[in-house]
């Protein structure tokens, strides 16, 4: 692999204004094809199969009037007042009048209306689902009650209708500007840093066209482009600064400039193809846990980041080549042939990487010690963590989405706020009246459930919705209590066990038990996810470095990693420690998604490290090295690069922090964590400690499983016994060409 991708270095290197045209030309067709192709994306995180799931697809089907979304339109008299009848009929009409709406309820004839009278709440029923709702149909629907506001009501919309899409703002911008100011300050070139950084938005802006592009064929979820964009945006410029850097390393061995690219892209391009490529095994490999969105997200996130490969292999050389020795600082322009042997005031200053290895090795147990303890300390609140979609409680303050829950709370309880629904369905309009009767008397005897509204029916009787209200809040566990304890005591009533009730199907659905049914669902393939990625990155490992214990080395770093990133954000976004740094008003539990794309996310990037970092231990090994001293040359020549790279993907990732939405929040806020504690404690303090302790015998494999293994050569050994030879050829031609020149004279 090393040599072809030597060979494609240079290429691109020579044919540089080729490469160039060839990309622009495919990032307008794929700009093109996004303008005019694509969808819309959603905001449906449902796992077919579920119950909850189950019930809304035969809702559809039995009462299509009551399967589209709702809204929730909270009316508050002033302090010490009451509504009555007068001031809210106009309410009701106007909601009513709203295009695509079926039908207001009064709050009076729903009994939805506060014991004090004060407030009130006018259920709207759409005839389509969220995402079908039009922008003028929510312009419509949030003025509804503009003229009683005036008058001193209160007035506030909310509901599944106003969610609204997650969209990309100008705060992630902070993270690039810090990312384009470590690369200033780690290459001391501006031109060096503005190729990496442009190299790296060439290939994020042609994997978000591209995926764009597809949306009108594939259902994404509003998170899946954010996710994508953070991936792309990161790797992008870490993959594009690891070539940059050793292209620059060997334009200052003398090496010329297109050898330079071409062996650039050969080694260090070899260990970002790995790299990239374990990102898009483990995003892809959520297809495994069979979870349809979830499947979406990581195939989005794998797609950006191939194209991030991609580009780093082919327009970062081109783009090189235009550059020339401005890559280079300043200072080091003029000449950067290497200095001689001979002359120990010429050679360079040892690193902070190397002394940073050598005080790593030298203090190796105690390292281990306090970083092995410290991250088990980290991840001591995971063992807390609790799952769930977000409820509007999170919803950034000031939304109409956040006032209409904090009025109707205020009003009513926090259960208001997590309705459930009991479909009850059957063949016969007297089984599914029977059944309705029975199913209400016991969910209401439910321990933690406040009240169950009459049954509405559809036409034809035979299916009929019991509207729950449960004591607390949708993400609050005794909600989630409610969810199992009443699914198990309706569950026979169909089955000849209630008199007129045989034959029917009773399920509990709504917002809230999908929610729940999603959580459980994610957080049972959240182990088999673990173990899968674990497996997979030893095996990847064993591959790469031909080795037994460094792969298992690796894989138990892995889980130090996610440990602490879990206790971390669990401390912050759901137990509430210092969750206004965050912007975090009201703690809860964490999206439920969160944890399993953060095991393939972060597996991916920590793989990166650990090749990047390994993989020069491993080539000075085999060069020679003694296992110490290898294990400080690849902290000495790498620790700088990683560094760099670690705190560009820690910005990038933190940029999102800012964001109102809490799922994009907690994403972004995870990853930058879990990356500074792979990054500085795991593979920069562990890892160097953990190698001078196992010596030689770190690099042991059976002799047995190293004749089947295939040998990938990341460390470019095949590439460097081809250039050799060439060497010798070159330098041969020159020693004629000055014979030569030595018998003209």
């Amino acid at each position: 692999m090393a040599s072809l991708l030597y060979r494609l270095g240079r290429f691109s290197f020579r044919r540089r204004k080729r490469v160039v045209a060839v990309w622009l030309l495919l990032l307008a067709l794929l700009g093109g094809a996004a303008a005019g192709l694509m969808g819309p994306t959603s905001d449906k995180f449902t796992i077919p199969g579920t119950e909850s799931q189950h019930a809304l697809d035969a809702l559809k089907k039995q009462f299509p009037q009551a399967s589209g979304t709702t809204g929730t339109i909270v009316l508050a008299a002033p302090e010490g007042g009451t509504l009555d009848k007068a001031a809210v009929a106009p309410v009701v009409r106007d909601a009513a009048a709203v295009p695509g709406v079926v039908g207001a309820v009064d709050p009076f004839q729903a009994g939805t209306v506060s014991e004090d009278g004060r407030y009130a709440l006018v259920q709207v029923q759409f005839d389509t689902v969220a995402d079908e709702v039009t922008d003028e149909q929510r312009a419509a629907y949030e003025k509804v009650g503009a003229a009683e506001e005036e008058n001193g009501l209160r007035v506030e919309h909310g509901g599944e209708v106003l969610k609204s899409e997650v969209e990309v703002g100008s705060t992630e911008a902070i993270g690039v500007l810090i990312a384009a100011g470590v690369l200033v300050v780690t290459f001391g070139s501006m031109v060096a840093a503005g190729m990496t950084l442009l190299n790296a938005l060439v290939g994020v802006a042609a994997g978000m066209a591209g995926l764009f592009a597809l949306s009108s064929v594939v259902e994404l979820t509003s998170t899946a482009p954010i996710l994508a964009l953070m991936l792309g945006l990161a790797v992008g410029i870490d993959y594009s600064l690891f070539i940059t850097s050793r292209h620059r390393q060997y334009l200052a061995e003398g090496v010329d400039a297109e050898e330079a690219a071409g062996r650039a892209v050969g080694t260090a391009g070899s260990a970002v193809v790995f790299a990239g490529a374990t990102v898009v095994i483990a995003l892809a490999g959520l297809t495994v846990v069979n979870i349809p969105f979830l499947s979406v997200m990581g195939l989005a996130a794998a797609g950006t980041v191939a194209v991030a490969v991609l580009v780093a292999l082919t327009l970062l050389p081109a783009l090189i080549g235009f550059a020339g020795d401005r890559v280079l600082p300043r200072k080091q322009r003029a000449g950067h042939a290497p200095a001689e042997a001979g002359d120990p005031a010429e050679q360079p200053r040892e690193g902070a990487g190397f002394r940073w290895g050598r005080t790593v090795t030298r203090f190796r147990v105690p390292v281990l010690l306090v970083g092995i303890l410290g991250l088990g300390v980290l991840a001591l609140p995971a063992s807390d963590m609790r799952l769930a979609l977000p409820d509007a409680g999170t919803a950034a303050e000031g939304s109409a989405i956040r006032e209409a829950y904090d009025l109707t709370s205020e009003g009513f309880g926090p259960g208001f706020n997590g309705r459930l629904i009991a479909v009850v369905s059957s063949d016969d309009a007297a089984t599914t009246s029977a059944a309705a009767k029975e199913a209400a008397a016991r969910i209401k005897a439910t321990k933690d459930v406040l009240t169950v509204a009459p049954p509405l029916l559809n036409k034809q009787g035979t299916t009929a919705l019991l509207t729950v209200i449960p004591k607390a809040g949708p993400t609050d566990e005794a909600t989630e209590n409610v969810v199992h304890t009443v699914r198990d005591r309706v569950a026979d009533i169909g089955d000849g066990g209630v008199a007129g009730a045989k034959g029917a199907e009773v399920e509990l659905s709504g917002t809230t038990a999908v929610g729940i049914d999603v959580s459980e669902k994610v957080a049972d393939a959240m182990l088999v996810y673990l173990l899968l990625v674990v497996g997979l990155s030893i095996l990847l490992l064993m591959l790469v470095f031909r080795s037994l214990l460094v792969p298992v080395k690796a894989a138990l770093g892995f889980l130090l990693t996610i440990g602490a990133t879990f206790g971390i954000t669990v401390a912050i976004f759901q137990q509430g420690t210092f969750a206004e740094l965050v912007g975090i008003d009201v703690p809860g539990p964490l999206v439920s998604f969160l944890p399993i794309l953060l095991i393939g996310i972060l597996f991916g990037l920590a793989m990166d490290y650990e090749v990047f970092l390994v993989s020069r231990m491993r080539e000075d090994f085999v060069h020679g090295a003694g296992a110490q001293e290898a294990t400080v040359s690849g902290m000495g020549h790498n620790a700088r690069v990683v560094t760099a790279a670690a705190l560009i993907m820690t910005a990038v990732f933190g940029g999102f922090i800012f964001m109102p939405d809490p799922i994009i929040k907690s994403m972004g806020f995870a990853l930058a964590v879990g990356v500074l504690v792979d990054a500085f404690v795991v593979r920069m303090a562990l890892v160097p400690a953990v190698m001078s302790l196992l010596g030689r015998a770190a690099w042991w494999l059976p002799r047995s499983v190293d004749r089947i293994l295939p040998n990938l050569d990341i460390e470019g050994e095949s590439l460097q016994r081809e250039l050799v030879p060439e060497q010798r050829r070159r330098a041969a031609d020159k020693d004629k060409d000055k014979d030569a020149d030595a018998v003209r004279v």
